[in-house]
Order: C-alpha cells, then sequence, then structure tokens
C-alpha cells in the first residue's frame, strides 16, 4: 500500500509545511535519506499550548504534540522530495521535551510521534530514538521533534 493511500485509510490529512521560525529549511535530502529540521507542534500556522511537561502541559497533552510534530515532519519530507509516496520509511527520530525538573517519562512522550510513524509505515517505521528532556523550545514549545526518513 502506498503511504498517501495509508494516511488516507487512517483518515491522516498532513499539514501545510511549517515556515521556518529562523534561519534554516525544512527538509534537506542527502544520499537517500531526507533529514528534517526540529518542528514544532504546529497546527494552522499556531502552537497549541506553550510551557513545561509536567506543570503547565500534560504528559498525555505532550504525547499529541509529538504526533502533531512526527506529521510536520512528514510533510516537509514529502515537500522536499516531491510527494510523499517517494518517502520509504524512518530512520531515526530526535524528540525533545520541554520538562520540568520532577518530569522524567520523556520517552511517552516522543511515543506520540514513534507510534504515528508505525501507523503510517508499518515495519519500515521502525526506527532509532532518542528522547530527551531540556529547560526550554523554541516559542516555549512543549516539544519538538526532528525526523531522518528513508527514501522509496
Amino acid at each position: 500500500m502506498s503511504v498517501a493511500a495509508r494516511l488516507s485509510e487512517l483518515g491522516i490529512e498532513l499539514p501545510e509545511v511549517a515556515t521556518p521560525v529562523a534561519a534554516y529549511v525544512p527538509a534537506v535530502v542527502h544520499a537517500g535519506l531526507v533529514y528534517t529540521s526540529g518542528q514544532l507542534p504546529f497546527a494552522s500556522g499556531t502552537l497549541p499550548a506553550s510551557g513545561k511537561v509536567g506543570a503547565d502541559v500534560t504528559a498525555e497533552d505532550a504525547q499529541g504534540y509529538a504526533r502533531t510534530c512526527a506529521l510536520n515532519a512528514l510533510a516537509a519530507a514529502a515537500a522536499a522530495v516531491g510527494g510523499v509516496d517517494k518517502i520509504g520509511g524512518v530512520l531515526r527520530v530526535g524528540g525533545f521535551v520541554a520538562s520540568d525538573p520532577s518530569f522524567t517519562d520523556q520517552p511517552a512522550v516522543i511515543n506520540g510521534a514513534s507510534e504515528v510513524l508505525g501507523e503510517i509505515f508499518g515495519d519500515a517505521g521502525m526506527h532509532a530514538r532518542a528522547a530527551v528532556g531540556v529547560s526550554v523550545l523554541p516559542l516555549d514549545s512543549p516539544v519538538e521533534v526532528e525526523v531522518i526518513f528513508i527514501l522509496a
């Protein structure tokens, strides 16, 4: 099944590629891979929440934001290569969680990104990953995700 067909089956519509908030491009293609810049959970051009996970944002909400970040990354990668069906799978996910000092469940938050990529790509969505707690992210976003995709 094509990636586009799988997205349709799941009822997922990829968002427009987020406009960079600094001096970078959303994705770069090199040697059979697509590297995305860190994606924030923009929805319709705005952040749905801000602040620290474990204080201002619940882990459950942050997990949903990580999912949005992954879909934003997929949209950026698809735009860079000329369509979602040119993406064959996922190599690595890097997840950053703006965390209250007492919050230690960053892996569960980034599962939101990993799980949606698994739903979309199946076995080709299995990937290496980092889930890191940080003190602050751009625009006070609670989460940021970067993905390295494999070309089909």
